[in-house]
């Protein structure tokens, strides 16, 4: 169905649309390329939500060329007025004979009207090159999507004997330099960074994006059931900030509220932070990729809660002993029988430390 060249102008298309990793939230990441005569006449990236769409930058640099030109894109072209026109729309003016999409859109507005909108008038349609890599580009638009709430890709760096932290909580560093970088990385691609509140007394981290390019910080997100978080610790100082709580204490909101952090009472079982409910409020305001950064208490709390799509894990090549802290709070086992089982997805070394990421299957 598809050839050489397709796929090969499917791959540019992806490369444009990682161009768009750290920049695009809450939109997906879309790239765009143009042929005519086997050569590229345009191409063009989504940049950033309420400006033009991938599709429209390509249009843009084609001009006139892309009358009877074949169009690549990664993600369906949208079919609904929201910040920008339809792209369908735009595509049919130029007079494009051919779209090859990589994948439907999940989007509701959209889900294959798109597509019936082009075919409707008469281009050529195709759907399903490259999909795979098109849907990872966007796992977290995908799911909140498809399922109402976020991706959340869980952050820990650890010894090779599982440990995060000493019994005091010191952590500072486990892992090398080139490891805390790749970390950097992966949170400027999150829309939202999670932590809890005993985090923050232990490491009082800043929880943002440090040496990496990129034009935005994700909003800071701190579980907090008991509104315990010092008015002093560093992940206010730069604003951004959502509180979750659990119990009502108009005093400390107002407090905080004073220092710029956002408050939301999300009551739980046990007084405690409804951690679903802070994912489902996460995605109503637009949050595709959660990263979350804590202490094994609100690790295990979060697996509990079936909450936990992807494992980012750090091993240094060291051993901190079984006093250590763990990685997650879970209960004891009876049987091997409830192992949580993942699936390894990639492994490679950063520096001295290997990283791996995994998925539960």
């Amino acid at each position: 169905m598809f050839s050489a060249a397709d796929h090969e102008f499917m791959a540019r298309a992806l490369r444009l649309a990682e161009l768009g990793l750290f920049s695009t939230t809450p939109n997906p990441r879309v790239g765009c390329v143009i042929v005519k005569g086997g050569r590229v006449v345009g191409e063009g990236w989504h940049q950033r939500a309420g400006e033009a769409h991938a599709e429209i930058h390509a249009l843009q640099a084609a001009g006139a060329a892309a009358r009877g030109a074949t169009v690549y894109v990664t993600l369906e072209p949208c079919s609904h007025h929201g910040r920008t026109p339809p792209c369908c729309d735009a595509l049919v003016a130029a007079g494009v004979v051919r779209v090859v999409a990589a994948m439907q859109d999940p989007n509701p507005q959209v889900a294959g009207e798109g597509l019936a909108c082009l075919r409707n008038a008469g281009v050529d349609v195709a759907c399903g090159l490259l999909e795979s890599e098109a849907q990872a580009l966007n796992v977290g638009f995908v799911a909140r999507m498809t399922r109402g709430r976020p991706w959340l890709r869980m952050k820990l760096a650890a010894s090779l004997d599982g440990k995060t932290a000493l019994e005091n909580g010191v952590s500072q560093w486990i892992t090398g330099a080139a490891a805390r970088q790749d970390g950097h990385r992966w949170r400027a691609r999150a829309c939202a960074l999670l932590t809890g509140i005993g985090t923050v007394r232990d490491d009082d981290p800043q929880l943002n994006v440090r040496g990496v390019d990129t034009s935005r910080q994700p909003l800071k997100v701190v579980v907090d059931s008991r509104l315990e978080l010092p008015l002093d610790a560093k992940i206010l100082r730069a604003g951004g900030v959502l509180v979750a709580a659990a119990v009502e204490d108009t005093a400390r909101i107002t407090a905080l509220r004073a220092q710029g952090a956002e408050v939301i009472l999300l009551p739980g079982p046990g007084d405690k932070v409804d951690l679903s409910a802070l994912m489902h409020a996460l995605g109503q305001r637009g949050i595709n990729e959660v990263h979350a950064e804590a202490g094994f208490k609100l690790n295990g709390s979060l697996l509990r809660a079936g909450l936990v799509d992807e494992l980012l894990l750090y091993l240094a090549p060291c051993l901190l002993g079984d006093t250590a802290r763990g990685m997650f709070n879970l209960p004891a086992l009876e049987s091997l029988e409830g192992k949580r089982r993942l699936k390894i997805d990639d492994a490679r070394m950063l520096g001295a430390d290997l990283r791996l990421t995994a998925r539960f299957s």
